[in-house]
């Protein structure tokens, strides 16, 4: 176990709310046809602090990388393909951009990419990162899921952390509308909501 000193001195953390949306279930074969990301708060030592999620945020719609998709997959974005292909971000130069824009709102601060659930935006963002540019600003392992979050707070089981069975003052009142800011935003404010809870 850490002790107190050790969580002071540890480097602060900037937690950064990420959502994806995609055309299938994994990456490579599917892409990430969209992301959204959103400053949640930030962590030094044992205080957290909230932050804006509206104030410092990302967004890029991509070009797919293959051919083939899911059609139940990309319904759920709404986003037409076919303009994404004509009109979508290279996903190398989004994705340097998005490299840029953590390190530059992380500043002295180790970002850390959180998730509702993170395991499918984390699969695809991290592959992307990878893939696209060779580098990671939130390492191999920096990121944190808000499910895992509330059922070690709440004592609950993984499968029983659902929306519906949180209190309600956790939960965002924006609603969830699979736009990928949208949703990062909303996501933003469960994740500040979880952080400061004391159940």
């Amino acid at each position: 176990m850490l002790s107190r000193m050790a969580v002071r001195t540890a480097r602060p953390n900037l937690y950064i709310s990420v959502d994806i949306e995609a055309d299938g279930p994994i990456p490579g074969p599917y892409s990430m046809i969209s992301f959204g990301a959103a400053v949640a708060g930030r962590q030094e030592g044992d205080a957290y602090t909230a932050a804006d999620p509206q104030r410092r945020t990302f967004y890029r719609e991509l070009r797919p990388i293959s051919d083939a998709y899911v059609p139940e997959a990309l319904a759920v974005s709404g986003l037409d393909r076919d303009r994404l292909v004509r009109e979508g971000a290279d996903p190398a130069a989004a994705m340097a951009e998005f490299r840029a824009w953590v390190r530059k709102v992380s500043g002295d601060a180790q970002p850390v990419m959180c998730g509702y659930p993170a395991s499918f935006d984390w699969t695809f963002l991290y592959w992307y990162l990878m893939r696209f540019g060779g580098d990671s600003p939130f390492g191999h392992s920096g990121c944190l899921d808000m499910k895992t979050l509330y059922a070690t707070k709440a004592r609950v089981p993984l499968r029983a952390a659902v929306k519906g069975r949180m209190p309600r003052e956790l939960l965002s009142r924006r609603r969830h509308t699979h736009h990928a800011l949208d949703d990062a935003i909303e996501q933003a404010e469960l994740m500040s909501n979880l952080m400061l809870w004391r159940p």
